[in-house]
């Protein structure tokens, strides 16, 4: 509990500044490079939806052509076609994602929490304020997004995010971290089992006493 009302919000904040001030040479370059290689601006900025489903802006590398249409990842039929090439390279590595420093330093965003949404994902963004898993902040990554991202239902994206919230400590955090790093690096899951056997004793937990 103390974790979940403090701690969580007092690490973002440390670990988002340090990285926000070590990373600033980076940050700088890909800004240049992104402004250089495609017309539009530096970052792309949309309105999302966070704790308590309230709107806040949410900072990113610009990845796509200033053409490409405000749709959800998953609507796309032929995305390729909309991302630049230095977009495809920092989307890969997920650079595409560094500003959102600046989101978890304002307190719209964590950095393991449920996706945030945009108003093209209703359904999912319906299901949580359903399910109670908009009642945390939302994060870079998380429970859904290691295990599959765009390729789960919004059912199943509903359902992981009400299971994280549910069961946010630390120690879930940490291996939510872990498994973004390695998705990261390698493309693939050898935390999963981990991660998934964690959840698992925490709901058997939950179960026999409140947290």
């Amino acid at each position: 509990m103390v974790y979940r009302r403090f701690l969580k919000r007092f690490f973002d904040l440390l670990l988002a500044i340090f990285l926000f001030i070590i990373l600033l040479l980076p940050l700088v370059i890909i800004a240049l490079i992104v402004k250089l290689t495609s017309k539009g601006p530096i970052l792309f900025i949309q309105e999302r939806y966070g704790r308590n489903s309230r709107p806040f802006k949410l900072y990113k590398f610009r990845s796509m052509t200033d053409s490409a249409p405000q749709i959800a990842n998953s609507k796309f039929t032929d995305i390729q076609n909309y991302i630049t090439p230095f977009g495809m390279f920092i989307r890969k590595t997920s650079l595409d994602e560094l500003p959102q420093f600046w989101n978890i330093i304002k307190g719209d965003m964590s950095f393991i929490g449920p996706r945030p949404l945009a108003k093209t994902d209703k359904k999912v963004l319906s299901l949580r304020k359903q399910n109670g898993a908009d009642q945390v902040l939302p994060g870079i990554s998380g429970l859904a997004q290691v295990n599959g991202r765009n390729n789960l239902s919004d059912e199943d994206k509903a359902a992981y995010d009400a299971k994280y919230a549910a069961h946010l400590s630390f120690r879930v955090d940490m291996l939510l971290t872990l498994e973004t790093f390695i998705s990261v690096l390698n493309r693939d899951g050898v935390f999963k089992e981990t991660l998934t056997r964690d959840v698992e004793n925490l709901e058997e937990s939950h179960d026999r006493k409140p947290f």
